[in-house]
């Protein structure tokens, strides 16, 4: 009698070639993938469901020169410290220590802007985290508010978090909005295509032509916005790691 190892979703795996792999099943993907998830530090084998984990895991192994190597590739964190230079709103922005315990605050000088804050250590990184995210809501509420209101769709709620992989989510039932406050790091037009393309997710659940075809029509073509997260996100979601 054949036997199979009984594997099952969120279990962690060694990798031959370093690092860890966990397994994740995600009942709406069509096929079996791998992912590297640059925050923890690992990669994620997805299969539609348990049944075919130990497919997932075989083929991972069997990718697992591939995986490393782009474990070691991922960006190194930064911290959020007085000093540190981040990437914000498509450009670069210096953090600056000030006396006592105040909010972080963004500062335009003739030196262009900088975010400064109070507080030391954990303290100072959780101001400055706090005011990127007052600042992420800001925004793309103000650009999800411009998309609704172009497609004729009614009032969402917004939520702000700092999901692992995802950009954004979108359920429709609800009426519910997801975001990641990093996005207030990428450029401005990265902004908007996540607003646009959640708020598409209204009229089509799917990623359906039909679907892209909506994003299409409140953005242009999105196909440059995607390739710039997917060779920067790593980056966005190392900051204060």
């Amino acid at each position: 009698m054949k036997s199979s190892q009984p594997y099952r979703t969120g279990q962690r795996l060694p990798l031959e070639g370093g690092g860890e792999l966990r397994l994740s099943v995600n009942p709406r993907a069509r096929r079996i993938s791998i992912r590297i998830d640059g925050r923890r530090g690992e990669a994620v084998a997805v299969a539609p469901s348990e049944r075919h984990l130990a497919d997932a895991v075989a083929f991972a192994r069997s990718k697992s020169d591939w995986i490393a190597q782009r474990l070691t590739a991922r960006p190194a964190g930064a911290a959020l410290a007085p000093g540190a230079v981040i990437p914000f709103e498509g450009g670069s922005i210096r953090l600056e220590a000030a006396p006592g315990n105040g909010a972080a605050r963004l500062v335009e000088g003739p030196d262009g802007r900088r975010i400064v804050s109070g507080g030391e250590g954990e303290a100072f990184a959780r101001r400055v985290t706090n005011l990127l995210k007052r600042r992420a809501r800001d925004r793309l509420a103000e650009r999800t508010e411009v998309h609704r209101t172009a497609l004729g769709q009614g009032p969402v709620s917004i939520t702000i978090n700092d999901a692992g992989t995802r950009w954004g989510s979108c359920t429709p039932r609800t009426r519910s909005i997801r975001y990641s406050w990093r996005v207030i790091l990428a450029p401005p037009p990265v902004l908007d295509y996540l607003a646009a393309h959640e708020v598409a997710h209204l009229v089509h659940a799917d990623h359906s032509p039909a679907y892209w075809s909506v994003v299409n029509r409140l953005i242009g073509d999105p196909r440059p916005h995607r390739a710039w997260l997917r060779t920067h996100g790593a980056a966005l979601h190392a900051v204060g790691r």
